[in-house]
This record gives structure tokens, C-alpha cells and sequence, in this order.
């Protein structure tokens, strides 16, 4: 079973979240929140082609340099994971784990490259759920991508259900992506995250997305909080 002991920086690309969050040009055009983006190169094409997108991590507390040396010393460990349960994943869109390696390379040095630029401007802001230093409805959208239900081992049910209270208190609407653990099972805290949601007047959706890379990780949470 493919398993970590702690998050670990591994970045996906501006297609990538486009499927996996089903984002359309509408959402583009909103002020977006990237929470856990870690090394994604999301905010460096989003950025680019003119949309306004905060990322926040705690790995943003480090140097270009660091990151870069963090990413090199787990790469080996993930891609040697993802061998050891190739038939866990759809080897469609992405053909080999060699494949995979080089598109999450390309995407983490895209973001290594826009990352010292991007400090300046305030589009990396080192944060940590549950508590994020952004006033309430700062954002349109909040994304969250490979972290919240992914890492439901390390991760326990009250950390999942504040940061979900966190994300929508800052963003009118939140997406997660996916809903399974590492393990590729449903996220145990799921239920109980979507009843405390609900509990505080939030709208709560499970929706497919045209995004499938570990076998049945194929729909996100979406929440929109209550109107004010």
C-alpha cells in the first residue's frame, strides 16, 4: 500500500489542477487561494496568463534553495512508492512512472523558478492550517489540492474539520481534491467533516472532476459557505 510518514513536496501543474478541480474561465477570472500548493506550478501559469492567486504552505518559510534540496532528497522515495503500486494507479493521460517523474519535475522547476519573484510580489505566503492570515471572504475560491483527506493517517479528524472551517471562512467557496487517502480508500474523516460543514449552514457536494491518476480519485468536495 503506497504510504508516507509525513507530507512531502510534490508539485502538479496548471493543467493538472484545472482538471482535478474542474476549474472553468469563469473560476480563472476569481481571486483564488492555493492552500498546500507546495511546489505546484498552479500560481506561476495562473499568475501568468492573468489570474489573481494567493498560494500559502508551510514550506514557503524556506529558500529557493531549500525547497529545491527537499524536493531532490523525497523525489527517489515517492517514484520508488509509486512503482511498488503501479496497479493503484491509471496509466492513461500519464504512461509510466518514469513519465510522471519527468511532468512533476518540469512542474516543481517552473515553480522553483517563479518562487524568489513570487515571495516578492506577496503570491507565496507561508501559512499552516488550521489558522491562515487572511481576513474572512478574502477569496472567491479556496483550492486545496493533496493534502486534506490524501494524508487522513497523519492528519486527524479535528485537524480536517477546523481546516475546512478555516478554508471557508476565508473563501466564499472551497474545493478539495482528491477524497482518498494515500492508501487509495475514502477518507474516514469525510462524513463527519461534511456534517460539521453542514452543521454551519455550508452547502456540501461531492462532484466528479475529468481528472483520474489514483484508481477511483476521480471527484472533489465543494463547499460554498452560507450567504451572509
Amino acid at each position: 500500500m503506497f504510504t508516507l510518514d509525513q507530507v512531502v513536496p510534490w508539485g502538479r501543474s496548471f493543467d493538472e489542477y484545472g482538471a482535478m478541480f474542474a476549474l472553468t474561465a469563469d473560476d480563472l477570472a476569481r481571486r483564488i487561494l492555493g492552500c498546500g500548493d507546495g511546489p505546484a506550478s498552479f500560481n506561476a501559469e495562473a499568475s501568468r496568463r492573468g489570474t489573481t492567486v494567493i498560494s500559502c504552505d508551510p514550506i514557503y518559510r524556506f529558500s529557493r534553495e531549500a525547497i529545491g534540496s527537499r524536493i531532490a532528497a523525497t523525489y527517489d522515495q515517492v517514484i520508488e512508492q509509486i512503482r511498488e503500486n503501479h496497479s493503484d494507479f491509471v496509466w492513461e493521460a500519464i504512461p509510466t512512472p518514469e513519465e510522471l517523474g519527468r511532468r512533476r519535475l518540469e512542474a516543481m522547476g517552473a515553480f522553483l523558478d517563479d518562487y524568489p519573484a513570487g515571495v516578492a510580489q506577496g503570491r507565496y505566503v507561508e501559512a499552516t492550517l488550521p489558522f491562515l492570515p487572511f481576513a474572512d471572504a478574502s477569496f472567491e475560491l479556496a483550492l486545496c489540492s493533496h493534502l486534506l483527506f490524501l494524508y487522513s493517517l497523519q492528519l486527524d479528524a479535528a485537524f480536517h474539520r477546523a481546516s475546512l472551517l478555516e478554508l471557508v471562512r476565508v473563501a466564499q467557496e472551497v474545493r478539495v481534491f482528491p477524497l482518498l487517502t494515500l492508501g487509495g480508500e475514502l477518507s474516514p474523516h469525510l462524513e463527519e467533516s461534511g456534517a460539521a460543514l453542514r452543521a454551519e449552514g455550508c452547502t456540501v457536494a461531492i462532484e466528479p472532476v475529468p481528472y483520474e491518476f489514483q484508481r477511483g480519485g476521480n471527484a472533489m468536495l465543494r463547499i460554498r459557505r452560507p450567504a451572509s
